[in-house]
């Protein structure tokens, strides 16, 4: 069942910059906007799991419809600029143990953040950390797009965690494939499982840098001037995370094919050794069939041991035995198969 799905109860949490920006206030839909009004400085409001009274908060603020309904269905990653405000949608990191990705909502007024989100995130949890940090508050005549850059910031450090031990993992791995002395029978599906977080991280930075690298357009009027440092450090960070992923996910790629052509080779190896043995065994097969013919045919004929008989004796019955042999292994030698 997906985020959207979840029949969770609704909450709401209110963060206002100023002497109180450490401390979050949960708040009803009912309460939201009167204590807006009042609110003095930067306000992130957070709503999380949103139901109808929700819908019809986000819809009385005067956000574009289309954009409100993005908030109660999948999207895709994107930035606007509307009249009275703007726009994004990223997926950061999804709280649960695998590496998951969910979408999260942002509209952007002068002074108002609002974020929508179906799930725990570890991006927003640091963000708010940041929101009561003292360089927040030194900045908050920046406005919300700073705020803004802040939590595209915070998602992209919580990616770069994520990714520290990448590196580590993928040298691990293939010191695992070419290690001769021991078998590893679950390095085939760590390597796949590797590969599906990769693609996963790659969900989330990949469409990030390209909605920050949108945003960042002149002809797009979404970063103001007094801004605009902070989104060209963001956009040097989501750059470089961007090359890792793929450069993790070259490493992985080249590390599962030498693996798989590993095993190829000791497949053909194992397959090479069994035809040898079939090969062998055929050939004394083939050495042993007319000397039991000739011994079933003749060794009958002897009356006594070592006695002669009307046709053969038995010296001259080894002698044709020996003959046959010595044809046959050297129709085998004219033919190469020997040698093979």
């Amino acid at each position: 069942m997906g985020a959207l799905d979840r029949q969770t109860m609704a909450t709401i949490t209110l963060r206002v910059s100023g002497d109180r920006a450490k401390h979050s206030e949960e708040l009803a839909v009912a309460d939201l906007s009167a204590t807006l009004d009042t609110a003095e400085g930067l306000a992130w409001v957070d709503i999380r799991n949103p139901a109808q009274e929700e819908r019809d908060w986000l819809i009385s603020r005067d956000y574009n419809e289309m954009a409100v309904e993005d908030c109660f269905k999948e999207p895709v990653p994107k930035a606007y600029v509307y009249e009275t405000h703007r726009f994004v949608v990223v997926r950061p990191r999804d709280a649960d143990r695998d590496i998951d990705t969910e979408f999260l909502r942002v509209f952007v007024t002068d002074d108002l953040l609002v974020t929508v989100r179906h799930s725990a995130m570890p991006a927003v949890k640091n963000f708010a950390r940041r929101f009561g940090s003292r360089k927040i508050q030194r900045r908050v005549e920046l406005g919300a797009e700073y705020l803004l850059y802040e939590m595209l910031d915070a998602v992209a450090d919580d990616w770069y965690r994520i990714l520290g031990g990448y590196s580590e993992r993928i040298d691990e791995l293939e010191d695992r494939v070419f290690d001769p002395n021991v078998k590893h029978p679950d390095l085939l599906q760590e390597l796949h499982e590797l590969k599906q977080d990769l693609r996963e991280i790659s969900k989330s930075v990949t469409p990030l840098h390209d909605v920050v690298s949108r945003m960042m357009r002149p002809d797009q009027d979404y970063i103001t001037e007094s801004c605009m440092m902070y989104w060209e450090d963001i956009f040097d960070v989501l750059t470089k995370l961007k090359n890792d992923v793929e450069n993790y996910n070259y490493g992985a790629v080249s590390t599962r094919d030498a693996y798989l052509s590993q095993s190829t080779m000791r497949l053909a190896e194992t397959q090479a050794e069994a035809n040898d043995v079939i090969r062998i065994l055929t050939i004394l097969a083939t050495l042993m069939f007319p000397i039991t013919a000739i011994a079933s045919i003749f060794g009958m004929n002897i009356e006594v041991f070592g006695a002669s008989t009307e046709m053969f004796g038995f010296t001259e019955i080894l002698a044709l035995m020996g003959m046959m042999s010595a044809l046959i292994l050297g129709f085998f030698y004219y033919r190469g198969w020997l040698s093979r």
